[in-house]
């Protein structure tokens, strides 16, 4: 039987691959690995080399790490809260609500009129309001719109699971959620054919639009979300004992449930809303860590947020260098090694 990894020293290598995949990445560019060529026009000043390498590529590069850490955090505090090694990110509907809360964008734009050309005050007052409502529109962004949508779908699971008391029936309620949200969202595909493209792209997932914006934002909420992770690891580690030897232990269930809850609803919808939806990152994270490690909770959480940002920013430099010129969605990706992974694991389980 293979002897466990220390954990310091996993969160160590995982820390020095991430660094060296960032390297990697920063030297990919549209047209594939061009080497140091890039880097070396930028320490002679070159202002291309900088608005390529510093605006573009690095915080491609950092965004997709911090994504892929959301996603493997959120990914070790739903397995952890439902007990339940099958569980991603995804369980509260969050996906489903994202890609709802982007199609009703696009369909309001593409439905949206054109700015009247009437004459008279009353046209100029209308088409006065189009712009602005259009401007406002425009200021909210998909980005916007699929967090939205993704908080939404949470409080909906929620409010149908009558609370965070049952995991079953809140389990119950997240399949219930995504699958309503879904097909509207696919309906909204086939009503409006021209939003189609825009919502393929947002659901087969990519990291090309995440600039320091971006960036900012997902590094802001991962230290946002590892703090009550890390305090209420101690809580997970005594709900895989049973509710009822959870509750002796005087661990007050429905507050850290709704706690954990609102850490994952926050986590997954920050990682949807910058990349769209990424598949396997939040499955294949903590059972990875587990496999390496076997780690308690309040270790879990950090080696998954590692592992997920690790594979995930592999992912991106492969979805980068594969096809060259032309780039692989990575969702796409993830998916294809998480699948091939999970198989992996159920045959070498079968064997043994």
């Amino acid at each position: 039987m293979r002897r466990p990894l220390p954990v310091p020293m996993l969160a160590a290598v995982l820390l020095l691959a991430a660094a060296a995949l960032a390297l990697l990445g920063v030297c990919i560019g549209s047209a594939g690995f061009d080497g140091w060529a890039q880097l070396e026009r930028l320490v002679h000043g070159d202002g291309i080399a900088q608005q390529i390498v510093l605006q573009i590529r690095l915080p491609r590069t950092l965004g997709a790490w911090l994504t892929g850490a959301l996603l493997g955090l959120g990914g070790a505090l739903a397995q952890g809260l439902l007990r339940n090694p099958l569980a991603d990110p995804y369980l509260l509907g969050s996906a489903s609500g994202a890609s709802l809360g982007v199609a009703l964008l696009l369909a309001a734009l593409s439905l949206w009129p054109a700015v009247p050309t009437a004459s008279g005050a009353g046209g100029v007052a209308t088409g006065l309001a189009d712009s602005v409502a259009i401007g406002w529109a425009a200021r909210l962004g998909l980005t916007g719109a699929a967090f939205i949508g993704a908080l939404t779908a949470a409080l909906l699971t929620l409010a149908l699971a009558r609370g965070v008391q049952q995991t079953l029936r809140l389990l119950l309620a997240g399949v219930v959620v995504g699958m309503v949200l879904g097909a509207a969202a696919s309906w909204l595909m086939l009503w409006l054919p021209p939003i189609m493209r825009t919502m393929q792209g947002f659901m087969l997932g990519s990291t090309a639009f995440i600039g320091w914006p971006s960036s900012a934002l997902l590094g802001a909420t991962l230290l946002i979300c590892l703090l009550p992770a890390w305090v209420l690891a101690r809580a997970l580690d005594a709900l895989t004992l049973g509710e009822n030897t959870a509750l002796s232990l005087g661990l007050p269930l429905a507050r850290v449930r709704a706690a954990l809850i609102g850490v994952l609803a926050l986590a997954t919808g920050a990682a949807v809303a910058q990349a769209g939806l990424i598949a396997f990152v939040g499955l294949a994270a903590p059972h990875l860590a587990r496999t390496l490690a076997r780690p308690t909770h309040r270790a879990l959480t950090l080696l998954a947020t590692l592992l997920g940002g690790a594979l995930l920013l592999a992912a991106d430099v492969l979805a980068r260098t594969l096809l060259a010129p032309r780039e692989l969605p990575v969702g796409v990706l993830t998916a294809l090694i998480g699948g091939g992974y999970l198989l992996w694991l159920m045959r070498a389980k079968d064997r043994s």
